[in-house]
């Protein structure tokens, strides 16, 4: 378990998760990221993890569901059993490498139940993505004129189609502005994620990125399936073991090695790609989790259906029992940007470091605006058991 300290964390509380307005370019960006062997080997895990050491204040054992493993399963998906856990996340700041931001979003921790469901091994890769726009001729909202009306008062020239693009800085810079390495770019999309002088020539598996809410939500719809809420993909993040750190256990990078593609190096100057990828890398390619689900921390953000509250957790924890089901919020709150409507982010990215961003850590959250795409921002689909 990692060293706990009594440091405090600065007030300032870096987010991932941020909003762009397409009128004025200069502003244009705001603080915003299997089968019954695999549910026995969970089970296991977890028992073993309860008789070797004691869980964090807060966390209480994860209850597997019972039954057999519904078949066949669907091409590409695995088998997450459900049952009660413990959700949420303590405060990261006092962890090693646990950054500086105490996430107080993602507590109290509190008990909550989930049915079982089948869930997407991988994000959707852009093989996919492109399969769905082929059959449907789909248009992504990165793709589209943005419509005067939308953003009144904005000159002619700056409704332009494009999206959200980090752009590494040449030095060390203060990390209290966003606008100095994300640059809102003309024409970047999913077919061109780092602007129109790129594309996808070889990235068929790579996580489809430059995807808005609306997006997911269509092609989800197109594939018979839907996106998770924020309580199916963190018991399927947290693998049937309880208390955790990271989606694999305690230890950043167990037996020296890597489980995530994550920020290495002097944020955000140069990634080192010291685990193996600077940048975004193509799924699956760090080990899978105990339920066989792969990127769970890391390499993009994924979307929830679950609108964003800040006190979300608090409102569920007041009402003294395990929640089921729970589908999240009626409205969005971020207290930091009042009025703006915004859905979770769970995972983290490539772009999360202990230096600005640590919620590839299982237990906390994101949130980004529903009609806001990133190139470190994808999804992955679920789907109800029968």
């Amino acid at each position: 378990m990692p060293k706990r300290t009594t440091a405090k964390a600065p007030k300032e509380s870096p987010r991932p998760a941020f909003r762009w307005k397409r009128s004025v370019l200069p502003v244009a960006l705001a603080l915003f990221a299997i089968g019954t062997g695999v549910t026995l080997m969970a089970r296991r895990n977890s028992q073993s993890i309860a008789a070797s050491k004691p869980l964090p204040e807060g966390f209480s054992e994860t209850i597997l569901n019972h039954g057999p493993t519904p078949s066949p399963a669907p091409e590409g998906m695995v088998w997450i059993p459900g049952g009660e856990f413990s959700m949420g996340s303590d405060d990261p700041s006092a962890s090693l490498c646990g950054g500086r931001d105490s996430m107080p979003d993602a507590r109290p921790i509190h008990r909550v139940y989930v049915d079982g469901f089948w869930m997407d091994k991988t994000t959707v890769t852009n093989a996919q993505f492109a399969e769905f726009v082929k059959a449907t001729d789909y248009v992504t909202i990165a793709e589209k004129t943005p419509r005067a009306e939308d953003f009144p008062g904005a000159k002619p020239e700056d409704l332009v189609a494009g999206s959200v693009v980090f752009s590494p800085t040449e030095t060390a810079v203060p990390l209290d502005n966003i606008l100095q390495w994300w640059t809102y770019v003309r024409g970047a999309n999913w077919r061109h994620p780092a602007g129109p002088g790129s594309d996808l020539k070889d990235k068929d598996s790579y996580p489809v990125v430059h995807v808005a809410y609306a997006d997911a939500v269509a092609y989800a719809a197109w594939a018979g399936k839907r996106l998770p809420t924020e309580a199916e993909w963190e018991f399927a993040a947290r693998g049937g073991a309880a208390g955790k750190i990271y989606a694999w256990g305690d230890e950043l990078k167990p037996g020296g090695h890597w489980m995530a593609n994550i920020y290495e190096g002097k944020f955000p100057m140069h990634d080192t790609g010291e685990d193996g990828f600077a940048g975004i890398a193509p799924v699956a390619q760090f080990p899978p989790n105990a339920y066989g689900l792969y990127d769970m921390a890391g390499n993009v953000w994924q979307w929830c259906a679950d609108w964003y509250r800040a006190d979300y957790f608090t409102t569920l924890a007041a009402n003294g029992r395990t929640a089921r089901n729970p589908k999240g919020p009626n409205d969005s709150l971020d207290p930091s940007e009042p009025g703006t409507q915004k859905r979770v982010h769970r995972g983290g990215s490539f772009l999360c470091t202990d230096q600005y961003c640590t919620r590839y850590m299982v237990g906390t959250r994101g949130k980004g605006e529903a009609d806001t795409g990133t190139n470190h921002l994808g999804f992955r689909c679920v789907l109800a058991g029968k």
